[in-house]
């Protein structure tokens, strides 16, 4: 089966009909008219690198420049984690612990993955490392962010609640423990959506993308399945990571609370 070949006509018409949302939003007066066509302008032209990118990286297939390409994803997704913080971790360690917790998950993850499950000759081989790479730091970042972002502002606002439980002897890590809770959820709830609504709700990125280049179905739902299985991990273990770093870090060798280690909030 080949594949339909798209023009640039035809994203020029796709891209009128986002200008066309932007000018509905305009005179509709919500205030998103600009934030939408800046995206969908960095949409395109960030997209069209990419594939420039891509296209010489795989006829290169070297392994030192696709750790290159890799680190490059992780520093740009600890950038991310940051920039959707409400409160940040002042010094670096909110760009530091995020980045620290993507890459020992979702690295760890996707080179299992690469090693031990799919079996490419090399295993670094880009048509599969920097997609799935891709793919898990995505979620990954989301996951981290909002868990982050959680426990951040929940120990800015609960501040009282955490001091008191610390006068009354609890440790630290009992004096937020409720929070930590709550922050890890947090991350973890958009992949557990994302799961529980694969396949009935809605197909899955690499499974339309698989099924729409002609690959066969049922080999498309196996690879969707372990992506899947894999983003779950690494979303996981890296929430899990970031807020047990970052929640140590608001208390100081004496066990207490450091609020000054927080940003002021963005507006």
């Amino acid at each position: 089966m080949s594949v339909i070949e798209l023009a640039w006509w035809q994203l020029a018409l796709a891209a009128l009909l986002v200008v066309a949302l932007a000018g509905c939003t305009m005179a509709a007066r919500l205030g998103v008219g600009r934030s939408l066509l800046i995206a969908a302008a960095r949409t395109a032209i960030q997209l069209t690198l990419v594939g420039l990118v891509l296209e010489a990286l795989f006829a290169s297939a070297r392994f030192h420049w696709v750790a290159l390409m890799a680190l490059g994803m992780l520093l740009i997704a600890g950038r991310e984690v940051v920039a959707r913080q409400t409160r940040r971790l002042t010094g670096g360690w909110g760009f530091g612990i995020g980045t620290l917790a993507m890459f020992l998950s979702s690295f760890s993850v996707a080179v299992l993955s690469l090693t031990v499950i799919i079996g490419p000759e090399p295993w670094y081989r880009p048509q599969y490392a920097i997609p799935l790479l891709g793919m898990m730091l995505g979620n990954t970042m989301t996951g981290v962010a909002l868990a982050l972002d959680r426990l951040t502002d929940g120990a800015w606002r609960q501040r009282a609640v955490i001091e008191n439980r610390l006068m009354l002897g609890q440790p630290w890590h009992e004096a937020i423990g409720d929070l930590r809770r709550e922050a890890m959820r947090s991350g973890l709830m958009p992949v557990i959506n994302a799961m529980a609504a694969a396949g009935v709700v809605s197909l899955p990125g690499m499974m339309t993308g698989q099924i729409l280049a002609g690959t066969a179905p049922a080999l498309a739902v196996k690879y969707q399945i372990l992506i899947m299985f894999a983003i779950t991990l690494g979303s996981g273990f890296g929430t899990l990571a970031a807020v047990a770093l970052a929640s140590r870090r608001l208390f100081d060798g004496r066990e207490r609370l450091r609020l000054e280690r927080l940003s002021a909030p963005r507006q």
